[in-house]
């Protein structure tokens, strides 16, 4: 299977397991559903899940990983690869 497939295939996965733990939640809330902003945030996770395979070579585990963490582990990447400001002391 091609890896950006597989990468897509694995985020989606990974972003129905994390809706899936949301609608269990609302259910037993007894709140309403928003059916379009379900499918809005796997696909979400669709696309994490493939641009988070293209950086890492397409790990299969961390594309599944991203798919459920969602937004969350694009700022974890971001601040992990942030560089501090550096100061430069005059004499």
């Amino acid at each position: 299977m091609d890896g950006v497939v597989l990468a897509g295939l694995l985020g989606g996965i990974g972003g129905l397991t994390r809706g899936v733990v949301g609608l269990l939640k609302a259910l037993s809330l007894r709140r309403r559903i928003i059916w379009g902003y379900y499918a809005i945030t796997v696909l979400v996770a669709i696309i994490i899940g493939i641009f988070i395979g293209i950086i890492f070579d397409f790990d299969p585990r961390l594309s599944l990983l991203a798919g459920y963490a969602g937004t969350d582990i694009l700022e974890g990447i971001y601040k992990s690869f942030k560089v501090d400001k550096v100061y430069v002391k005059k004499k």
